[in-house]
């Protein structure tokens, strides 16, 4: 998803150290997001990607799309899903549109308020995946039955 080049100021000069924030999926309904750091870039992304596989979801579609609209926020972003026609495609921004794509969702718009900044849109879309409920799902949490 996005590489970050970190310094810190020795007597020598500067340090460079990179973290890498990775987003994972197999485009069928599961989704992950890893954060790694280390002193070089392939170990960054490699520790991002095992922490991205360790935090893998299942997400609840209702065919190529999403089954209710759906706010959610991490810190300082807000992300808005809202559920889309067939053939509408993936109407996001970078940072959320991989998320959404490795997902598996192929129909959705979003609406980001407040910060842009890549971490805090792919947590914000990830929780907002993870609190997607099935009609199913509600019902049975309210203890009615669907008609």
């Amino acid at each position: 998803m996005k590489v970050y080049r970190c310094a810190t100021v020795v007597k020598g000069g500067r340090r460079f150290s990179f973290a890498a924030l990775v987003v994972v999926g197999d485009r069928k309904s599961r989704v992950g997001v890893g954060y790694g750091k280390a002193n070089e870039v392939p170990n960054a992304v490699e520790k991002g990607r095992k922490a991205a596989q360790q935090n893998m979801i299942t997400v609840k579609l209702a065919g190529t799309t999403i089954p209710h609209r759906v706010m959610s926020k991490y810190r300082a972003s807000k992300v808005l899903l809202l559920p889309a026609g067939q053939g509408t495609g993936v109407i996001a921004g970078a940072s959320v549109r991989a998320v959404m794509e490795l997902a598996g969702i192929k129909d959705v718009l979003t609406k980001v308020y407040g910060s842009t900044g890549p971490k805090n849109l792919v947590k914000a879309a990830f929780a907002g995946l993870a609190s997607l409920r099935s009609k199913e799902e509600v019902a049975k949490l309210r203890g009615v039955s669907l008609a």
